[in-house]
């Protein structure tokens, strides 16, 4: 075991050991889905990182350490004093490091024990936020959820909650959504003021989250935008509400929510003062952005009050598990043992009926996905030719109604991709293990193969009548039908069926694909249409000749399915992505 520890000699050779820039300590994670309740600490990239008490205390003496004149040697032996303090653990500067070369460097935490920095893999959870630039630093994160956080304070949350639901109640009983739906859509004015006021809504939200970080007590991250799956959409960085217990990080989750409400409260207000009907449009989008954010699907709103209820930060890496073990009938993975019995039950669930649902969903969506771009093909060529000539308004809400006509079907081709590569992962080693022991299933298949071959052809063989060829003459010969010419089989059957051949055929030759480069391909799926409708035949004048079949016609366009044109509509569509 001694040889496994580094050298002293070699410490800090490249620089200074120690923590990597942007770490930061969590502590304990409150409330937390596990039988032992974790240490967490957030890398530079916002990701969060799991650590036994032992590597925790460590990463402590290294952030305690860290102003100190000390260096090389000297500083790992400060490390474990100051561990041997805390912990009560006494470790030597050998084990120090050895801890840091195979525990915490490997993990994007710290340098390794010689000071050069870990080349940390670029995470890419599942449906996660992509190409992220924050636009608002902390400062001003701070300042904006400490003017907003006093609509958290309980008498005024409830006065709030009491005047949205009475405006809402207004807007869905009294006021007339479908006249100023039906009156917006033919706007171009009245378009881009609702997508501009989705956008506002969108960004209020984030305020929301901030505010409920600051009136917990922990300050907000950076704010700013990114791609999630294909759409752009904003983000705020919350990590540290881990800090919080289970009803600080809860709140946080409805931060958002409860400013879209109060967007709407506004919206109604400016309507009854205006008369302006967009605004009732406006309400409609922000309620169904409000319905999205609360799904437990994708990484939406809905999603983190689920995780932040069982304590368990991520949710979608336990899909493989908890499918190996209920589906598969696989023995239980050893990140279903570290959860306590109702977290775990509770994912369970979730697992087997959110991904049955999310199947479901994403292949009908699939399904329909060709006569859906035909249609917002059409759509899009009436937009811009109605657009041509127009003002600069109607161009521009051309290209927004084009715009947010594209985006699902970009999605629902992004997540199939995703899908696809996920499998190719999965497969890809049991392609590789089945190709491997694919020398000494060879000689065994081929022999099968063989017998079965030799086994047919002597019992299909035609066989003459008993009794010698002298007596009972020449055996007679079968006829066999002339084989067509194309190896494919026509999707038309002949009027009266062929005789069967008298000769027996080979098997097809059975070909096999190699797993290699699976992620980096994508197979088009191959359509199938009926075949045209046969051609009467004329009739021959020989009754021994039968009609061949007629060629193929043209398979008939399949009719594009009928979709509604309404911009808003198509809202549906982003959830159902």
């Amino acid at each position: 075991m001694t040889g496994d520890f580094p050298s002293t000699d070699v410490v800090g050779r490249h620089g200074p050991v120690g923590l990597l820039e942007g770490t930061e300590l969590v502590g304990e994670f409150q409330g937390s889905g596990y039988r032992a309740p974790p240490q967490l600490v957030s890398r530079a990239d916002a990701q969060l990182v799991r650590l036994p008490d032992l590597l925790y205390s460590v990463v402590k003496a290294f952030d305690a350490e860290a102003g100190s004149a000390a260096a090389g040697r000297d500083h790992l032996a400060a490390v474990a004093r100051h561990v041997g303090r805390d912990a009560g653990a006494g470790l030597t500067v050998e084990q120090v490091g050895y801890l840091l070369d195979r525990k915490l460097a490997p993990l994007g935490v710290t340098t390794y024990s010689d000071g050069s920095a870990p080349e940390v893999a670029k995470p890419a959870p599942f449906l996660s936020l992509r190409f992220r630039v924050s636009v608002l630093s902390e400062r001003a994160t701070w300042a904006l959820g400490g003017a907003f956080s006093i609509l958290f304070r309980p008498a005024v949350l409830i006065a709030v909650l009491l005047a949205v639901a009475a405006s809402e109640l207004i807007v869905w009983v009294d006021l007339p959504v479908a006249a100023a739906v039906s009156s917006t859509l033919v706007s171009p004015s009245g378009i881009l003021a609702v997508v501009a006021l989705a956008v506002a809504s969108t960004a209020f939200h984030e305020f929301g989250h901030a505010s409920a970080c600051r009136y917990g007590g922990v300050p907000p991250g950076t704010m700013g935008c990114g791609i999630y799956v294909v759409w752009p959409a904003f983000f705020t960085d919350i990590t540290r509400t881990y800090r919080l217990d289970r009803a600080g990080r809860l709140r946080t989750d409805l931060g958002g929510v409860y400013f879209n409400g109060i967007f709407v409260f506004g919206l109604f207000a400016a309507y009854v003062f205006t008369g302006y009907e967009p605004l009732l449009v406006a309400i409609l989008s922000v309620n169904l952005e409000i319905v999205q954010q609360l799904l437990p699907t994708l990484r939406f709103d809905g999603y983190y009050i689920v995780a932040d209820l069982l304590g368990i930060p991520d949710l979608f890496k336990y899909i493989g598990p908890i499918l190996a073990r209920y589906v598969l009938r696989r023995p239980p993975d050893p990140r279903l043992r570290e959860l306590k019995r109702w977290p775990q039950l509770v994912v369970t669930v979730w697992v087997l009926t959110i991904v049955p649902a999310m199947v479901v969903q994403l292949a009908y969506v699939a399904a329909q996905l060709p006569g859906l771009i035909r249609a917002d093909y059409d759509a899009i060529g009436r937009l811009f030719d109605g657009g041509a000539g127009t003002s600069v308004l109607g161009v521009a809400a051309a290209c927004v109604q084009a715009l947010l006509l594209l985006l699902p079907v970009a999605g629902v081709l992004f997540i199939l991709v995703q899908l696809l590569r996920a499998a190719a992962r999965l497969v890809r080693p049991r392609v590789a293990a089945v190709f491997a022991a694919a020398p000494r299933r060879a000689i065994a298949g081929a022999a099968a193969v063989a017998t079965l071959l030799a086994a047919g052809t002597a019992l299909a063989w035609p066989r003459g009548p008993t009794g010698s060829a002298e007596a009972n003459g020449p055996a007679p010969q079968a006829v066999a039908p002339p084989r067509p010419t194309s190896s494919a089989p026509s999707p038309v059957p002949p009027a009266t069926p062929p005789p069967a051949p008298a000769t027996s055929e080979a098997a097809p030759e059975t070909t096999r694909l190699r797993g290699r480069d699976v992620e980096h391909r994508s197979s088009e799926p191959s359509r199938t249409s009926r075949p045209a409708a046969p051609r009467p035949a004329a009739p021959r004048p020989s009754p021994v000749e039968r009609p061949s079949p007629a060629p193929d016609s043209p398979p008939p366009s399949p009719a594009p399915s009928s979709s509604s044109e309404c911009v808003l509509g198509l809202r549906v569509l982003d959830l159902l992505c």
